[in-house]
């Protein structure tokens, strides 16, 4: 990167106008932020929590699959621990999967005495089921594909009842800007725009004791994606500029069967979830071939990167611009029972499963990499604390293995706020930060995502990512004086793009979700991570060696 044309570390915003006090603020509502946010008042605790748009708007209410953990008599956390590390292709944190799989059947049971009703079979027991990449039936659904509605719905009755009783706060429609420090470097609060009317409008401040970042995604840098709108890498790019190490940035899984809804499609794609290929349904291109047969012994239940790169291959070998996902064999009733959100999808973009063939594609889905954290979600930064899709805990290693993101988010927000309740420090003032400041035209957006689909999807090379690092860098040249939302999300678009653009050029080998055409094959030489910094506004990377496993 160019230290002529230096990235901003705070963004241009105007001082707060308002405080707040809490001492933890959680940043993101979804099953990660709201499940610290509860267990965190229950440790007795005051709670801020922020969301940008309403509570509901994040990733985890889209959650079609379901959850993953070991609940059968016929499982066991080993196993679970086994499908995980193959799917992350040498680059799990083995300790890191071990926590996950072993504390996750526990945390699914409490959830479970929470209120979140999943589906049962005739016995009355878990209904399971299986996805890409597992060798077991592990998948807990609710509503047939509704998972991620049904667990939002049980953590906000609980997160809200806590509210009405005091001692946890909720700010919807505000975006969080930067971080607060105070002088012995420890995170103080953030720096927030709300938007709305009342007396905290506009851009403000919460002073806290610690700050946990479960903002989500950053699929919105690409043109083509599963998540939402909110999903802009507000918290990765937060992060970056506060100077705490993100890692794993270039690996960004795409998922293999959004539904094609016809050339030039832009932002959140209909997801069809990998739960319909494990309930039989296969893929086949224009002329009714099974192509997926031979490509991997799982065939269509291969894990996503593997499938998502088939389908990109035969898309390239045809000259179509999407595949096709055979489900016409379950019949309408299974249609309606088992997936009936993505069956109500189909219909309204005029596609009946039970008759017709589903036309998807490839489209960006989930990003393995994140903001650092250990195994109790710190980051590298003291008192700033990451957990769901916005850290890289280490379990997902170069490709996320289907449904382990849900289960991901609820094991390391408990660890967090088991952490709070007991390492918390007496509140400071923050102080203030003459580091530099720097706003983007809200323009950039569409650049951004250009740029990025272009050259640094499924599909990359090193003339490819050249070109998107070019125009990047040509984008930092299309500055604002003039703050508000939209300047705000094209500015921590483009951080997260140049620093994602840079991992996925300078990681020469194809590994999991990072295709790279000019390096097709894995290299033992990059058995480890990238660890990216922002320093005196140059994005700045570490190469470091994965560590070896104890015996």
């Amino acid at each position: 990167m160019n230290a002529r044309l230096p990235l901003a570390h705070r963004l241009l915003a105007p001082p707060p106008g308002w405080v707040a006090h809490a001492d933890v603020v959680v940043v993101g509502s979804g099953i990660a932020g709201l499940t610290v946010a509860l267990n965190a008042r229950r440790a007795g605790l005051t709670v801020l929590v922020v969301t940008k748009d309403v509570l509901s708007a994040g990733s985890t209410r889209w959650a079609q699959g379901g959850i993953a953990a070991a609940l059968d008599a016929e499982d066991s956390p080993e196993l679970h621990l086994k499908d995980t590390l193959v799917a992350g292709v040498g680059l799990c944190d083995e300790a890191a999967v071990r926590v996950l799989v072993t504390e996750g059947p526990q945390a699914v049971r409490r959830l479970i005495e929470l209120g979140a009703r999943f589906d049962r079979d005739r016995h009355g027991g878990l209904e399971l089921t299986r996805e890409g990449g597992h060798l077991r039936n592990r998948i807990a659904h609710a509503g047939g594909d509704a998972t991620g509605a049904e667990i939002f719905r049980a953590l906000e009755e609980a997160v809200r009842a806590e509210a009405e009783a005091g001692g946890v706060e909720l700010i919807e429609h505000a975006l969080v800007l930067d971080l607060l420090f105070d002088d012995r470097g420890r995170a103080a609060g953030v720096t927030l725009h709300v938007m709305g009317e009342g007396q905290r409008d506009g851009v403000g401040a919460v002073h806290s004791r610690a700050v946990v970042l479960a903002t989500g995604g950053l699929g919105q840098v690409y043109s083509a994606t599963t998540n939402p709108p909110v999903s802009t890498g507000d918290g990765v790019a937060l992060a970056l500029r506060a100077g705490a190490a993100a890692t794993d940035l270039e690996f960004v899984q795409f998922h293999p069967t959004a539904l094609y809804v016809g050339p030039g499609a832009k932002g959140q794609q209909p997801l069809v979830s990998e739960a319909v290929r494990g309930e039989g349904a296969v893929l086949v291109d224009a002329a009714g071939e099974r192509f997926m047969v031979g490509q991997h012994p799982l065939a269509e239940l291969a894990p996503r990167d593997v499938v998502a790169k088939a389908i990109t291959r035969r898309m390239s070998e045809t000259g179509a611009d999407h595949v096709y996902l055979d489900g016409r064999a379950f019949g309408e009733d299974t249609w309606r029972r088992r997936f009936p959100t993505i069956w109500e999808s189909c219909r309204a973009h005029g596609i009946d499963p039970a008759r017709e063939l589903i036309p998807v594609r490839p489209a960006a889905h989930h990003a393995s990499g994140g903001v650092r954290t250990d195994l109790y979600g710190r980051t590298t930064i003291p008192g700033l604390y990451a957990c769901g899709e916005v850290a890289c805990t280490g379990v997902h290693g170069a490709n996320r293995l289907a449904s382990n993101s849900l289960l991901e988010g609820l094991v390391f927000a408990e660890r967090i706020a088991a952490d709070l309740a007991t390492r918390l420090p007496e509140p400071r003032d923050p102080v203030p930060d003459d580091r530099p400041e720097g706003l983007l035209d809200p323009a950039v957006r569409g650049e951004v995502q250009q740029a990025m689909t272009a050259g640094a999807g499924v599909l990359r090379s090193r003339d490819s990512l050249d070109e998107t690092c070019r125009r990047l860098m040509a984008a930092r040249l299309r500055t604002s004086d003039e703050p508000c939302t939209e300047a705000w999300e094209a500015t921590n678009l483009h951080l997260v793009a140049s620093a994602l653009a840079a991992a996925a050029r300078e990681r020469e080998e194809t590994r999991g979700s990072h295709w790279r055409e000019d390096f097709p094959d894995a290299d033992e030489r990059w058995l480890g991570h990238l660890v990216t910094v922002l320093r005196d506004g140059t994005i700045t990377m570490e190469y470091q060696k994965k560590k070896e496993e104890a015996p």
